[in-house]
């Protein structure tokens, strides 16, 4: 939404002035990182204000490590948010995936860009065209994220945070 979208970039530009501010760590609420975009917006007239990609450049431009901690899923723009995330913690039972393909869309956050660079080629072209979603352990593998847990996965971020 229009209001997350304001909030993130508020909230990056806040921590990167603040000197007292080491490290970033971007969660959903209640258990879910982000399923992305509501498609209904998409019809909807023109937007002003923010928009998805430029806010997944200031996260990935962040001179402080910015960490993802995914819980649930992260689809879509979801998955483009932590893409721009230096660093990336994902619950066991997290899945992922770019699947606006099913409905006729390309990922527009540059997710297109991003995911080939961290996973290569064949493995960001098979997510891309089939918008299948992967597990944590197959995104691990894959180089998706930086590691998994079992436990409490803003708990954890924190932890890489503060150790990076």
């Amino acid at each position: 939404s229009l209001a997350v979208l304001q909030a993130l970039e508020d909230g990056l530009k806040k921590a990167d002035a603040d000197p007292s501010v080491k490290a970033v760590m971007i969660c959903g609420e209640n258990g879910k990182f982000s399923a992305g975009a509501d498609i209904r917006g998409f019809s909807s007239p023109k937007r002003h204000g923010v928009a998805l990609g430029p806010i997944v450049s200031l996260i990935e431009s962040s001179e402080k490590p910015v960490v993802a901690a995914i819980e649930g899923v992260a689809l879509g723009g979801g998955l483009e948010v932590a893409l721009g995330c230096h660093y990336r913690i994902a619950h066991v039972k997290a899945r992922m995936g770019l699947p606006e393909v099913t409905i006729g869309l390309l990922p527009g956050a540059e997710g297109t860009q991003r995911l080939p660079r961290l996973i290569g080629v064949p493995a960001a072209l098979d997510m891309i065209t089939t918008g299948k979603h992967i597990p944590a352990t197959e995104a691990q593998k894959l180089g998706l994220v930086d590691e998994i847990v079992e436990e409490n996965t803003i708990e954890a971020a924190i932890r890489l945070a503060n150790k990076v």
